[in-house]
């Protein structure tokens, strides 16, 4: 994937979710097999090093917040000008999206949907036959537009209403509300429902606790997430602990520290 055919227009894909940076090479692969991803890139920092070692790709798709930092900054911190033509992607709402649409073709929510995909794919190749003119310098517009993304950022976070579940012939979503719980085991992640159906995650129980919304969820312990309304019944255990039970039951005890206990009741008792 690093070699880059004369003959295949040039895609970058910089997205430090796994889960989405697959999905989202999947569809690209599936809308437009003839183009060539040249690379996924997770970071500004590797995304800054890889752009000013490589000839600019025809199309970039990238994700708005890395791990990082913004993708903006990427922009600041390149010592060439960027000719590629820009697909934001993003978890924030529509209305304050709108203000990154700077020089880019589009941006698309996610978990991206493939109808707005193509459409962004198409809007881009009238582009490219029109020759129209490319230029990702924030220039004075710079301060604007950095602010709006520091005040979005400060200001309510928007949490998962839902997840896509990786299967073996394909995909499918499972609404947050329909999680009872989420554990760990053996380095893996698993959500299962309240009809205790299991479904295995790209994400690790830290990643979860960050995109899942703390009125609706908390972090037991080390192990498992559990959704409020599949508590049952908590009891006291020796040495100030709590056993919690859950409907559907777990094939393991939930056990609460005693440290984290008072925590779990305030939090249970909102």
């Amino acid at each position: 994937m690093n070699t880059e055919p004369e003959d295949k227009l040039s895609v970058l894909v910089i997205e430090d979710e796994i889960h989405n940076s697959r999905m989202l090479c999947d569809l690209i692969m599936k809308l437009r097999p003839a183009w060539n991803i040249l690379s996924v890139l997770e970071s500004v920092k590797e995304s800054v090093e890889w752009l000013n070692e490589n000839k600019s790709p025809e199309l970039i798709l990238m994700d708005i917040q890395l791990s990082d930092g913004i993708c903006f900054s990427i922009f600041e911190k390149i010592n060439k000008q960027i000719t590629s033509r820009i697909i934001f992607t993003t978890a924030y709402d529509e209305y304050a999206i709108r203000a990154f649409k700077v020089n880019s073709i589009d941006y698309l929510l996610k978990p991206i949907n493939e109808q707005e995909l193509e459409a962004a794919f198409k809007k881009f190749e009238k582009l490219r036959m029109e020759s129209f003119p490319v230029n990702y310098s924030l220039s004075e517009d710079k301060n604007y537009y950095m602010n709006v993304i520091k005040s979005i950022l400060e200001g309510k976070k928007e949490y998962r209403s839902r997840f896509l579940i990786t299967g073996i012939s394909g995909y499918q979503k499972i609404e947050t509300n329909d999680i009872a719980y989420i554990y760990s085991d053996n380095k893996l992640t698993f959500a299962v429902d309240f009809n205790k159906k299991e479904y295995t995650l790209d994400y690790n129980l830290e990643q979860m606790e960050s995109e899942l919304n703390p009125d609706q969820f908390y972090r037991l312990n080390r192990k498992i997430i559990v959704n409020i309304n599949a508590i049952v019944k908590v009891n006291n255990n020796e040495g100030g602990k709590l056993n919690v039970i859950t409907k559907p039951e777990t094939d393991f005890e939930i056990n609460v520290s005693r440290l984290k206990a008072t925590e779990f009741k305030v939090w249970l008792g909102k």
